[in-house]
């Protein structure tokens, strides 16, 4: 049984989706975010050393990292679902989704979040934050021109790994300067599995 170390308003929301779309039985071990300082409990460093979610476990086995997980859960679970076949050029694209969300797309906005809370200490970071800012929600958007998905005519788990790029986005509200990823994030947000996953999830701050 796969056991999803949920942490509320995080990237764990994802992994639930992830689940609900494939129909694949699993189970939430939830953990609450400190209220002021919004850090995990100390209790997932006993999952995961660095304190960090999400986390599944599944016969044995410990998989840390969004992409991984993502990964892990398809290619044992998914029985040729949610991603193209691995000889095809799609596949390709579809892998270099799965890292360019957290290992580029999400930086600038990491820098955004820690960066704002610095006040005018943090001004003379702004225009380089804003410019790759616009350089990769610039890039997401033109890469959606014309479709409904990221990777072929269905969803994959590129589109679910890179959710929560646009829903950050949304939630410092400058996705609606990109018309293709805002329209793309709200049809995603329309399917059941998703509806499903957020009602089990709990309160989630970037669904909108």
């Amino acid at each position: 049984m796969i056991v999803v170390h949920h942490l509320n308003d995080s990237r764990s929301q994802r992994i639930l989706w992830l689940l609900e779309e494939l129909g694949l039985p699993y189970e939430i071990k939830r953990y609450q975010r400190n209220a002021e300082t919004r850090l995990a409990p100390p209790e997932l460093k006993a999952v995961n050393p660095l304190g960090k979610s999400p986390v599944v476990t599944d016969n044995g086995r410990t998989i840390i990292e969004s992409g991984a997980i993502v990964d892990y859960i398809i290619r044992r679970h998914g029985g040729g679902r949610l991603q193209p076949p691995p000889d095809s050029a799609a596949y390709d694209e579809y892998v270099q989704w799965l890292h360019y969300s957290e290992g580029s797309a999400m930086l600038p906005l990491m820098l955004n979040l820690y960066v704002s809370r610095l006040g005018e200490a943090g001004a003379p970071l702004r225009p380089r934050i804003e410019s790759e800012l616009a350089n990769h929600l610039g890039y997401i958007n033109n890469s959606l021109k014309g479709k409904q998905f990221l990777v072929g005519n269905s969803l994959t788990g590129a589109d679910i790994q890179m959710s929560f790029v646009a829903e950050v986005a949304g939630a410092f509200g400058i996705r609606a300067a990109y018309p293709e990823m805002d329209a793309w994030i709200k049809r995603l947000h329309e399917r059941p599995a998703y509806k499903k996953a957020l009602e089990k999830g709990g309160a989630y701050a970037y669904a909108n």
